[in-house]
């Protein structure tokens, strides 16, 4: 086999995590908390004043699965009194539940599901929020973490989602909410956490957090990561990742604070191909929604239908950012922050392709999907946030600025065979006489694949592809108005300036095509806010977002794409596209109880989507459809007794595809893909001495379809899982978790078309930590 590949050099930092032996997923720095004091009178009518704002003397419970506010100074009101659903995982739910990724972490928020990739939808985390695809709305410290990634959390403090468009707080995009990742700072103080896993599957983990501080005023933190395992229940899937985030504080404790964070993550791993859908017959048009295609994996649910000799996905992640902020007075304080990333993709992955109806006889093609993509970006953040009161009326307000650059370069492989002059991208009928040597290994067994064959094609780079770039320019504002004890109005506007081009180019780095797009638009946020009691409210908001064309920069699944690129179809798209908009409606409840140890929520919301992108014929698109999604969320976070915490939520969604142009006529009044009607999640843990704590969670999403048409679907599942802990002294403790109990086969994300990805089985994992 001739096989030729782009050099990403993956460093293994095993001798330093070695011997270092420690893991960490515990240990997070306190969080610090803004409160508003008011002034003891108001202050005149006529007169402009500047509340005092101060650091509260009390630090959270650490431990606790409940938070008072997000980190952004964006959201100008603790998390009670903000008019939206926003719900925040904490580092205690990150360590109790065993998450190591993103995707393990946002399992316990219900009314999230996660889509598959494959090549021209990049492999990474691909959620969707309330219905709405959310590939490109992922933010790391409140900056868009642009390109496709797979995420780790061995740096993240807590994840934030926002649900409902949120495109005044972030942006283009996020029709149907928004993730914010909040990384491990450095902060006051001497700690040193860390220790390691083992489990099944090969599964060896090692982390490390440490923070120091060196001076008054100043401190670092580093934070390390290796990670190997395979998948339970899965063939030849391994995952093999490394990480280093260092981070250095200045200023401490003074009016002006500078921060210097680092962030990297390696990783080459098998990646899982998935299991392909049944498809009765050869072609698409068998398929109906009253009998839907469902994976079929031959009988074992284990096959891979990958090849060890061919499948590979390297990625590669960097993240600096500068940032310092400086507190004007009392009651203002400035903030600038400067970051620069990069995030690169190399794979191939087989696909196993049934678009011919191979399936129905027992074979399958093994189609290459491949990428080679390179995102940059680099942003500019300046907020001004405080308190003022105007008229005698408190305002807690953030204005800011964003400056963006992105740019993404995106190729591929070519993957070919020597017995057919097709090339392994391009699915074939496999007849059973086509099995294994005879279509070179690319056509094989549904039941007993081997990953093993020799398939004996050539690959090679293949540089033309696309190169795309944007700018954004954007301003903006928020406010919480206190018109009295009982009554808030809070309010949010943003304005974006936002332009992008895209050239083709050829093996010679010949411009093929070109084209450019410039969008502005305002998007906002308006809630009314009701509090009966302190400790309670009762709101109604309404929220916009904004999908201009080229939102992803291509990487992503363009729902809004630029003009003269080509559809998935291959048709070209002559269209000049306007932005998507989404609008929000949504009443709901908040309270605080047992003295703030416990909170509950409620909502009803209704998102729209009235100018959506469809296709009116062979080669053009208007914004002329509409979907929409309504429902109700409740959430119960906290703690029940001193001894009894619950992090619980549950999500009722009712999609529809209401109008989807003249050509999707016929998928008029379909759900929506990856929207479950009901999904629930609840995670409890008791500490029965004070040594001793024990733990379970429970985690369904209903059925779910993959495509628009209804044909796709995959079955609905209940995963339950399990953990203990135990102290064996103040420096160390023990922690077995064990993930899908009863080893369900069950499937966690769905592609439109041909596969849905396979969850692990059964896993068991132990932890020895170290805390000092």
């Amino acid at each position: 086999m001739s096989r030729q590949q782009t050099q990403v050099p993956v460093s293994s930092p095993r001798l330093l995590a070695s011997a270092i032996g420690m893991a960490i997923t515990a240990g997070s720095a306190g969080h610090m908390v803004f409160a508003a004091e008011k002034a003891d009178e108001k202050a005149p009518s006529n007169v402009i004043s500047l509340g005092a704002t101060a650091i509260t003397g009390e630090a959270q419970d650490e431990t606790s699965y409940n938070v008072e506010k997000a980190s952004s100074p964006k959201y100008t009101a603790p998390l009670v009194d903000t008019p939206r659903s926003i719900t925040v995982i904490p580092q205690q739910v990150l360590k109790d539940t065993g998450a190591m990724n993103m995707q393990d972490a946002l399992r316990t928020v219900p009314g999230i599901t996660f889509g598959a990739g494959e090549g021209g939808n990049p492999q990474g985390d691909r959620p969707f929020i309330r219905g709405f695809d959310a590939q490109g709305d992922t933010y790391l410290d409140g900056v868009r973490d642009t390109g496709s990634q797979s995420r780790e959390i061995f740096a993240v403090e807590s994840i934030e989602v926002s649900k409902g468009p949120n495109s005044a707080i972030g942006g283009r995009g996020a029709a149907g909410g928004s993730i914010n990742l909040v990384s491990k700072k450095a902060h006051l103080g001497d700690s040193l956490d860390g220790g390691f896993t083992w489990g099944s599957d090969q599964t060896q983990r090692y982390t490390f957090d440490g923070n120091y501080q060196f001076s008054d005023t100043a401190a670092g933190r580093l934070n390390l990561l290796t990670h190997e395992s395979n998948v339970a229940g899965r063939q030849s899937i391994d995952y093999d990742r490394w990480g280093i985030a260092p981070s250095l504080a200045f200023g401490l404790g003074t009016e002006t604070r500078v921060n210097l964070d680092y962030y990297h993550l390696e990783s080459n791993d098998t990646p899982d191909s998935g299991i392909p859908y049944s498809i009765p017959v050869a072609g698409s048009a068998a398929r109906t929604k009253a009998n839907p295609d469902k994976p079929n994996d031959g009988g074992n649910s284990s096959n891979w239908y990958g090849l060890n000799d061919r499948d590979f996905r390297k990625t590669r992640t960097d993240t600096a950012t500068f940032s310092i902020e400086h507190d004007l007075n009392d009651a203002l304080t400035v903030k600038n922050t400067l970051r620069h990333g990069t995030s690169m993709q190399d794979y191939i992955l087989t696909q196993p392709d049934d678009s011919k109806g191979n399936v129905n006889n027992g074979s399958l093609w093994r189609r290459a999907n491949t990428r080679v993509s390179n995102t940059e970006t680099t942003t500019n953040q300046t907020d001004l946030f405080g308190d003022v009161y105007i008229a005698g009326f408190k305002n807690s307000f953030a204005t800011g600025v964003e400056f963006t650059h992105e740019e993404n370069e995106k190729s591929s492989y070519n993957v070919n065979t020597d017995t057919t002059p097709r090339t392994a991208a391009v699915t074939t009928n496999c007849s059973p006489a086509l099995i294994g040597r005879p279509s070179g290994f690319n056509c094989t067994s549904l039941s007993n694949p081997n990953q093993n064959d020799p398939w004996n094609g050539a690959i090679s780079r293949n540089y033309a592809g696309t190169d795309t770039k944007a700018n954004t320019y954007a301003l903006y504002v928020f406010d919480t108005l206190e018109l009295s004890e009982q009554w808030l109005v809070n309010m949010g506007l943003r304005y974006d300036h936002f332009d992008t081009d895209y050239k083709t180019f050829n093996s010679s780095s010949v411009t093929t095509s070109k084209g450019d797009d410039t969008s502005e638009f305002v998007t906002g946020q308006f809630g009314v806010v009701y509090k009966p009691a302190e400790n309670g409210s009762i709101y109604a908001s309404y929220a916009t977002s904004a999908t201009p064309p080229g939102n992803t920069l291509g990487e992503g699944s363009e729902g809004n794409p630029l003009g003269g690129t080509p559809d998935r179809n291959g048709n070209l798209l002559k269209s000049d596209m306007e932005p998507e908009t989404t609008k929000n409606y949504e009443i709901g409840t908040k309270w605080d109880l047992m003295n703030d140890r416990l909170s509950l929520t409620a909502d009803i919301f209704r998102t729209e989507k009235e100018n959506a992108r469809v296709q009116t014929n062979t080669t053009t698109y208007e914004n002329v459809g509409k979907t929409r999604v309504q429902g109700v969320e409740l959430s119960a976070t906290g703690k029940l007794t001193d001894k009894w915490q619950v992090f619980a939520g549950y999500a009722y969604m009712d999609s529809e595809q209401v109008d989807g142009g003249p050509l999707g006529a016929a998928n008029d009044g379909n759900e929506l893909p990856n929207t479950p009607k009901n999904s629930a999640s609840l995670w409890t843990t008791y500490q029965v001495t004070p040594k001793l704590t024990i733990g379970g969670g429970a985690f369904y999403v209903d059925d779910v379809f993959g495509s628009a048409a209804n044909t796709t679907m995959v079955d609905s599942y209940v995963r339950y899982d399990a953990m203990a802990a135990y102290k064996l002294s103040k420096n160390v403790d023990l922690q077995l978790n064990v993930q899908n109990l009863t080893d369900e086969t069950y499937y966690d994300k769905a592609f439109s078309t041909h596969f849905a990805n396979q969850a692990a089985g059964r896993t068991a994992l132990l932890s020895t930590n170290f805390h000092f």
